[in-house]
């Protein structure tokens, strides 16, 4: 029987513990489940990491998109799997997956999944900020989206009640705030193209949303690899227009302003001031420099065998 190491967040805003009782008896009618409970982020990283190291074949992350970027940091271009119970607010990697919307169900659906392998960015900056290493697995940002992120932070209680209509306040926030005036800080280097910008944004997996049903998508047909969009300027009009565009897969290049490119080997990205990026929702500090780079194929994961053919 395979070894699986269910971690679990109870902070997470659908857990109980009746319902992660009901999730170990359902994972157990295949897996030989072993529970698990981090202390934080750093420890649901290391808890996965280490059942990578002693041969799990299978992490299930039971909660939001916090304690599943965390897990799957753990693991990636490792052998061992990623499930995902969702419990949390948005669930954005789950809906990726194909997963069920409704713990239970997710979990049921993980006895039948099939193994498949999805790509990540891989995020790498050492700075005056600090240095860190990580793993981004459906988006990543410096500037504009980070500086939500850390708004939706500072309201943790609203973020577990209002989820979706929290994220798209912290959004506004984040706009009328001095990023709509800001200029340009960011010197971007894709692939040898250079632009200066205020905000880039990467998606590595199409479409993602924190806005719970409404797509987001930088490009109307991207490619296998990353999808990067660089943002001159903030002005309001300009990004209602952004939003507009990307939540109905439009060309975002038709505003003046816009940059994006598909599948790039490398970026990089120099921020005088340094400016906050995040990685799934997470917010990971400061940094005058980063560098972004696509890994295919790295993190395997289970997935319901109709998700995983593209049916």
């Amino acid at each position: 029987m395979r070894r699986l190491l269910l971690v679990a967040n109870p902070s997470a805003s659908a857990f109980t513990g009746a319902l992660h009782r009901r999730v170990v008896e359902e994972l157990g009618a295949a897996f030989e489940v072993v529970p698990a409970w981090p202390s934080g982020p750093d420890g649901a990283r290391q808890l996965a990491a280490e059942a990578a190291f002693d041969g799990f074949d299978i992490v299930v992350a039971m909660g939001g998109d916090g304690v599943v970027h965390h897990v799957a940091n753990g693991i990636a271009r490792t052998r061992t799997a990623l499930g995902i119970v969702p419990a949390g607010t948005t669930n954005v990697v789950a809906r990726i997956i194909g997963l069920p919307a409704k713990p239970a169900k997710a979990a049921q659906a993980l006895v039948d999944a099939v193994t498949t392998t999805v790509p990540l960015a891989h995020l790498a900056t050492d700075s005056l900020g600090g240095a860190r290493s990580e793993f981004a697995v459906f988006a990543a940002g410096i500037g504009y989206d980070a500086e939500m992120v850390h708004i939706a932070e500072q309201r943790p209680a609203s973020k577990y009640y209002f989820g979706s209509i929290h994220y798209a306040r912290s959004a506004a926030a984040a706009l009328l705030s001095r990023l709509r005036t800001r200029a340009a800080n960011l010197r971007v280097d894709c692939d040898g193209d250079r632009v200066d910008a205020v905000s880039v944004m990467i998606q590595v997996h199409d479409p993602f949303t924190y806005f719970g049903k409404m797509p987001l998508r930088l490009s109307p047909a991207p490619g296998t690899g990353l999808t990067v969009l660089a943002i001159e300027s903030l002005a309001l009009r300009r990004a209602l227009s952004v939003l507009g565009r990307a939540s109905t897969g439009r060309d975002l290049t038709r505003i003046p302003g816009m940059h994006v490119w598909h599948d790039p080997a490398k970026l990089v990205i120099e921020a005088e001031p340094r400016s906050r990026f995040q990685a799934d929702g997470e917010l990971l500090g400061s940094a005058d420099w980063l560098e972004v780079t696509p890994v295919p194929d790295g993190l395997r994961v289970l997935r319901p065998p109709d998700a995983a053919s593209g049916r």
